[in-house]
């Protein structure tokens, strides 16, 4: 095991044993092996082909994290066995390890405390190291490189800002809050299994009281930096017996000492020990606090006890309204928006985008002095009596008229998950920034869905929507970061002749493109219908080790790196008259058939002459072809066929590749956004015993179709495999890739952008970006 570096005693310290220092302590050898044969097993399920071993795939990775839960004091052997593989693999190039490796390992130093700085320091390097290979291994090695720095100096900070901003507790430090919003179809889940699941996250939740999260807290900041100086077992019995008020100004007091250490452009561990040492002595006395340092407690005999890493705060929903998931976001968001806002915020929360005859008018009465001290405070302008504006506020002219600074982002609303590129703050949740001036992403909205390619398709038309409305009223987009995942749960197995495989395509898509995913999220399937077959407890706890609620956790908090998918828009044409055509998304298929029925003669096109009766319709198909010169070619047939299928997803025969980052002033444009279409045509032959029929199924790429019945045939469309979402009596359709939703309000917004902003706002109008939505993985799509 690795021996942890021995920094020099501070001066006035009389023991041997320093804070923050740990002395390796040697386990035993069977319990290592014990470790060295998991971590060799996960490493064998990512190379694993034969159905033996896929059989339980993510086991392994959930009993190893189960071992150090159990037993902290195995945390550092396996620290330094991780990262002894990691190394190895990066000496033997055998990079479909890394990522999967990465996150374990970062999984472990979230929890952990006790680990020698030296391993922290290796970790670094390694991440840095990294960094010179091409996406998405440098952008999660940057990921990771970002908060090991700040956990190096400051140790715990990662465990008390995950559990401040996922339990939603009180820190004006760190005022981040996230939220798991898990969302079930009942008409595409059992309700066994939605019954299941809910019994499982309730009985997790139920002992996650925000006292039990606070004590956690300061337990784990204190071990992390004092180490074995730390009484463990006196700490949490005295924060057990300590009443709320007492509990609550503890946990302030040590967020308020990481936090404001964290922030420090250097921080210091030296610091950051002292400080926490005087909260120690404050809560156990300098006596207890001083045989601690000197190793008089029965630290052999006396464990420290584990702390757990409480599960996220998860509400769970059957999703049977439309504007469900609009709705929940604005709940979420409320009690904060109570709070006062910047002008501007206000005026675009509360009222919406005014129409464009009022926006005109940028000419406002004044009717203060000119003078600041005599102007209101307002929410954005609130003085501490102690601020240096307040003390030396003498008479300042204000400036009376201000540009308003519309970032060009957000006017093009292509920033809703912030630019998707390596750079993010220090210690803030995933796509932190701020699109408007002085408001920050507080809120991070981690949306899980869970079903088949229906489901997906479901989404892709609530995210559409939501979209659409933010181009009306920003109420969500410069204070939300919406982050997207999926875990597939496929009907139980049926008979192969009513077995539809197909239904799992963009899970099994996601599979290809991650590994990681493939093995820890898409084995989940299996494991959610056993539980939905047990019998329910209601008298005690669910489980003891709930595996499903584990790996969603564990998913929710490492799978960052997004992979975009294409939203396509669907234009329908029926054969009556008198019906507007609508418009509708896909996201995975649209499947055409032919009906049965025909137009009336007095119907949408006459029947053409000398076309000769058989199977199918006679369509009229005019496309672009994709080529590899982006040049545009428009091709149009005509030709007899019984159905089409317009596939969003390629096949699995079909190389994953795409880059899922872009830089900041471009979007993401993954390789696969264009469609797969596969006709079955129809081929009449002539010969001596009479015509015939047969059948051949042609395919060809594209990004844009337009197919219309030429005779009195009627097409039936299916979108997204979803029986609900057919449409029929169709004579006429056109697909394309769905733009960006655009609004009238940009153009009035424009009043307050300059030339140059303005003329790349025309361009971007000429060349609208694409809407694609981003599900996230553990490492995006690996080439």
């Amino acid at each position: 095991m690795e021996s942890s570096g021995e920094n020099a005693p501070r001066t006035g310290r009389a023991n041997s044993t320093q804070p923050g220092c740990e002395t390796p302590v040697r386990l035993p050898k069977d319990v290592e092996l014990d470790l060295e044969r998991s971590v060799q097993a996960v490493l064998r399920e990512l190379s694993a082909q034969a159905p033996a071993l896929q059989s339980n795939q993510g086991m392994w990775r959930w009993s190893l994290h189960k071992k150090v839960e159990r037993d902290p004091s195995k945390s550092p052997a396996l620290v330094h066995i991780l990262l002894r593989e990691l190394e190895k693999a990066e000496s033997e190039d055998l990079r479909h390890v890394i990522i999967p490796l990465l996150h374990t390992l970062m999984y472990v130093l979230t929890k952990a405390t006790g680990i020698a700085e030296e391993l922290y320091r290796r970790t670094y390097a390694f991440c840095m190291r990294l960094l010179t290979l091409p996406a998405p291994y440098c952008t999660v090695a940057l990921d990771c490189a970002v908060r090991l720095k700040t956990e190096t100096a400051v140790p715990g900070t990662l465990y008390q800002r995950l559990v401040i901003a996922e339990q939603n507790l009180p820190s004006e430090l760190y005022p981040y809050q996230e939220r798991v919003f898990l969302f079930v179809d009942p008409e595409l889940v059992s309700p066994s299994v939605c019954s299941a699941l809910l019994l499982e996250i309730q009985a997790a939740q139920e002992q996650q009281t925000p006292e039990a999260c606070m004590r956690h807290v300061v337990s784990h900041a204190l071990q992390a930096a004092l180490g074995e100086a730390c009484h463990a077992g006196a700490l949490q019995r005295k924060l057990q017996a300590s009443p709320r008020h007492a509990l609550e100004r503890i946990f302030h007091a040590v967020v308020a000492a990481v936090e404001q250490m964290a922030s420090e452009p250097s921080p210091s561990r030296e610091g950051h020990l002292e400080r926490l040492e005087e909260i120690y002595c404050s809560l156990l006395g300098p006596a207890a606090a001083a045989r601690g340092r000197c190793g008089g407690h029965d630290a052999l005999q006396d464990r420290p006890p584990s702390i757990p890493l409480p599960s996220p705060y998860i509400t769970f929903h059957l999703w049977t309204d439309e504007e469900q998931l609009w709705k929940e976001l604005v709940l979420f968001l409320r009690p904060r928006s109570q709070m006062r806002l910047s002008a501007d915020l206000e005026a675009l929360d509360l009222q919406g985008l005014l129409p464009d005859r009022e926006l005109a008018r940028v000419s406002v009465l004044s009717t203060d002095s000119g003078i600041e001290r005599d102007l209101p405070l307002g929410a954005d302008e609130l003085l501490t009596p102690s601020s240096p504006e307040m003390e030396h506020g003498g008479l300042q002219r204000k400036g009376g008229m201000k540009k308003r600074a519309w970032p060009l982002d957000l006017l093009m609303l292509g920033g809703w998950d912030g630019p998707p590129g390596l750079h993010r703050r220090t210690g803030r949740p995933d796509g932190d920034g701020e699109l408007l001036p002085g408001v920050s992403r507080l809120h991070t909205a981690r949306v899980l869905v869970l079903g088949d390619d229906r489901m997906l398709g479901r989404l892709a038309q609530a995210y559409h929507s939501l979209r659409k409305r933010e181009t009306q009223k920003f109420c969500l987009t410069p204070r939300l970061s919406l982050q997207l995942y999926y875990i597939p749960v496929l009907a139980a197995k049926k008979p192969a002749a009513s077995r539809q495989p197909e239904l799992g395509e963009l899970a099994a898509f996601l599979g290809r493109a991650d590994p990681w995913y493939q093995n820890t999220v898409n084995t989940l399937c299996p494991a959610i219908h056993k539980l939905a077959e047990m019998p329910p407890s209601l008298g005690s706890s669910r489980t003891v080790d709930p595996f499903i609620l584990d790996v969603i956790t564990y998913y929710v908090r490492m799978g960052t790196q997004p992979i975009y998918f294409q939203i396509y828009t669907v234009k329908i044409f029926f054969g009556d008259l008198s019906q507007d055509p609508p418009e509708d998304i896909f996201l995975t298929e649209l499947t055409v058939k032919i009906q049965d029925s025909k137009l009336p003669k007095d119907g949408f096109s006459p029947r053409r002459k000398g076309v000769a009766e058989g199977p199918g319709a006679e369509l009229s198909i005019c496309y672009q072809k994709a080529l590899l010169s982006h040049r545009a070619q428009e091709v149009t047939v005509s030709l007899r066929a019984t159905g089409l299928v317009l596939k969003a997803l390629p096949g699995s025969d079909t190389e994953v590749s795409g880059p899922t980052h872009c830089p900041p002033t471009a979007a993401p444009l993954p390789d696969h956004t264009c469609l797969n279409v596969s006709v079955t045509e129809v081929v009449k032959t002539s010969n001596l015993a009479g015509r015939s029929f047969s059948v051949v199924t042609n395919t060809f790429r594209t990004a844009n179709i337009r197919i219309q019945s030429q005779d009195q045939r009627l097409l039936t469309l299916l979108l997204d495999k979803d029986s609900r979402r057919t449409f029929r009596d169709v004579v006429r359709f056109e697909v394309a890739p769905c733009p960006e939703p655009c609004s009238g309000t940009q153009k009035s917004k424009a009043l307050w952008l300059s030339s140059h902003q303005q003329k790349e706002m025309e361009r971007t109008r000429a060349m609208p970006k694409p809407l694609l939505m981003p599900i996230n993985t553990f490492s995006g799509i690996v080439q």
